[in-house]
């Protein structure tokens, strides 16, 4: 039997580059996405003409009860979970602390992280229950150690939570040979910066990055992939930089 990857905010990005690189690398997918079924559907019919099978799962991960029906249909379709690439997230528009809301605060906490841990969690129940271990990888940010002051504090204190759980959800689950890390990617090429008003900021910014340039989702998802595989299998509560050296 092929392992089988669950990837949360599948349809776009780092999450699709995920897919389409797992499909290669012989798992099966159950792929979750909150509302772009067209996305959803082009990147499952990637992964399946490479290969692999493909289960969609829509959900929000900021409902538990979404939470649950994800991992239903997995139980349902595939009956165990291997890894976890915990991608979903979101950002906001641009804005000083002093013009955040509580309801953006709020959106923002409940994806980022609350959502984040839910969806762990789930994963971490059924990895002891199989008895064999698993993988976790959970997408952080740069911006968790560079504050983005003046641009979205909330999304950077969001990952810099995401960064502490990782630490402490590896220590708790090492010894039933689970392994969790994060990937903090830097300037990446992805919809995060037009969803935050800011479109062209990749390229705006590049020139700050010490190579140079701006990364593309599959330079994150390789390093993901990497973590998911027997080669990294002595690494486990690390915070890896995917960020051109920034």
């Amino acid at each position: 039997m092929k392992p089988i990857m669950l990837i949360t905010g599948a349809s776009a990005g780092i999450g699709a580059a995920c897919a389409t690189i797992a499909a290669t690398r012989g798992f099966d997918l159950a792929l979750n996405y909150r509302s772009d079924d067209a996305g959803a559907e082009a990147v499952a019919q990637s992964c399946r003409a490479a290969g692999a099978e493909v289960l969609l799962c829509k959900g929000d991960v900021s409902d538990p009860a979404a939470i649950d029906a994800i991992y239903a249909s997995i139980d349902a379709s595939y009956g165990r979970l291997d890894a976890l690439i915990n991608n979903a997230g979101v950002v906001d528009q641009t804005a000083k602390v002093t013009d955040m809301s509580h309801e953006r605060l709020r959106r923002m906490f409940d994806i980022n992280v609350i959502g984040a841990i839910l969806v762990a969690k789930a994963a971490v129940q059924r990895m002891q229950a199989q008895g064999d271990g698993g993988v976790i990888v959970n997408i952080s940010s740069a911006a968790a150690r560079l504050g983005s002051g003046n641009q979205y504090v909330d999304y950077a204190a969001s990952k810099a939570a995401i960064d502490t759980f990782t630490k402490g959800l590896s220590d708790e689950v090492a010894a039933d040979n689970i392994r969790v890390m994060a990937i903090r990617p830097g300037l990446i090429e992805t919809e995060l910066h037009a969803k935050g008003g800011e479109p062209g900021r990749a390229d705006k910014l590049a020139h700050m990055v010490p190579m140079k340039r701006k990364g593309s989702a599959e330079e994150v998802a390789q390093a993901i992939l990497w973590l998911c595989s027997d080669e990294a299998s002595y690494v486990t509560g690390s915070t890896l930089d995917v960020t051109g050296g920034r």
